[in-house]
């Protein structure tokens, strides 16, 4: 796996290689604007997970997911907080752990 120095880099290097939609986490699922689709929990699976560290303040944390669907849609979900912080169902939660 590589690594990278920033989340803005990693990112753009992954949608340009292989992870090009972005998903949004909603309580029960991913969601995907632009294809206008829902993922539920069994419908995708986690590739890679990127954990990024703030220099200035622990509270700068994120991490981005690779996640590709069983009908091979890939893209990436940015959670700057955790899992743990967002109000989400429990298989959400397992499913990105």
């Amino acid at each position: 796996m590589k690594n990278y120095d920033t989340l803005s880099e990693a990112i753009n290097d992954l949608q340009v290689n292989e992870y090009p939609y972005d998903f949004n986490l909603k309580p029960e699922c991913l969601e995907c604007a632009s294809l206008k689709i829902e993922l539920r929990p069994e419908d995708f699976k986690v590739d890679k997970i990127y954990r990024f560290e703030g220099m200035s303040s622990t509270d700068d944390n994120s991490i981005l997911y690779a996640i590709s669907s069983k009908d091979d849609i890939k893209g990436l979900l940015v959670d700057a907080y955790g899992v743990y912080a967002e109000n989400i169902s429990e298989a959400m939660r397992k499913k990105l752990r």
